[in-house]
């Protein structure tokens, strides 16, 4: 039995009426996440259109840069985390602590991410899903930041993890997602163990969103996707490594069909 997934469908860059308004009342905490690496354009571009009363935490989880991206943050208000250790992962794992809210949100402020999508995301976590997707190949969905290579790695992998592990995902990958924070230790992502052996192998720094996936999905969770553009970035580099992390991923995918459970 695979695990339960719902669609949102509509327009996917275009915001509900609720948007113009107050956000709705909600059950849960919400922690905005956002890591940063020299993103000084997209921040300044896409931060102030994320409204503070949509969520209850703002954290910008920065990995060292150079281009003023945490000095502008800390000017303008926001809780500011510089990790001590490289890779997303590990930046994950030192602001684990300072998160207070109930779901975690990820996103990127390179602009890849549409601010106002955050309403939909946590009005349909409060209905009591444990993990809810902003998909990038969800219809009327698109990605005009991909490339051919990255159009079809995402779609390999979100088949992959169809078929190895019983999920219905449109994209297993993405960072833009809400989840229970608690799935964090439930589902071991917190656990170097996981992540070890394909980092030594393929010489990177993954990050848990893919294992996330699939362990929401060995375990049937309840989980939902709602349809969400993804434009182009603004300013700053891609940090893709397709290969190195395409080959650590897969690694994971299968490593977990015959060990996790």
């Amino acid at each position: 039995m695979a695990p339960l997934l719902t669609t949102v469908c509509g327009p996917a860059h275009q915001p509900t009426e609720a948007w113009d308004h107050a956000p709705p009342v909600r059950t849960c905490t919400v922690t905005l996440v956002v890591p940063t690496l020299n993103e000084i354009d997209g921040m300044r571009a896409i931060m102030p259109l994320i409204r503070p009363e949509w969520v209850d935490q703002i954290i910008i989880l920065d990995g060292g840069s150079t281009d003023g991206t945490v000095e502008w943050a800390r000017a303008n208000g926001y809780e500011v985390h510089v990790q001590s250790e490289p890779g997303i992962r590990q930046a994950y794992m030192e602001v684990l602590p300072k998160v207070r809210g109930d779901v975690i949100v990820t996103f990127s402020p390179d602009g890849n991410s549409i601010p106002d999508l955050l309403v939909d995301l946590v009005t349909k976590i409060d209905e009591g899903y444990d993990m809810v997707i902003v998909s990038r190949y969800k219809p009327p969905a698109k990605s005009t930041d991909d490339d051919w290579v990255t159009a079809f790695g995402n779609w390999l992998f979100t088949r992959t993890v169809n078929l190895l592990h019983g999920g219905r995902y449109t994209d297993a990958m993405v960072i833009y997602r809400a989840y229970r924070t608690r799935l964090v230790r439930e589902l071991e992502l917190d656990q170097d163990r996981w992540y070890q052996t394909p980092e030594r192998l393929f010489g990177c720094r993954i990050s848990w969103e893919p294992l996330l996936s699939v362990r929401a999905a060995r375990r049937r969770l309840k989980v939902a996707e709602i349809a969400g553009d993804e434009p182009p970035r603004i300013g700053g580099e891609r940090k893709l490594r397709v290969i190195r992390w395409g080959a650590s991923y897969y690694f994971q995918f299968l490593r977990d069909f015959f060990l996790w459970r």
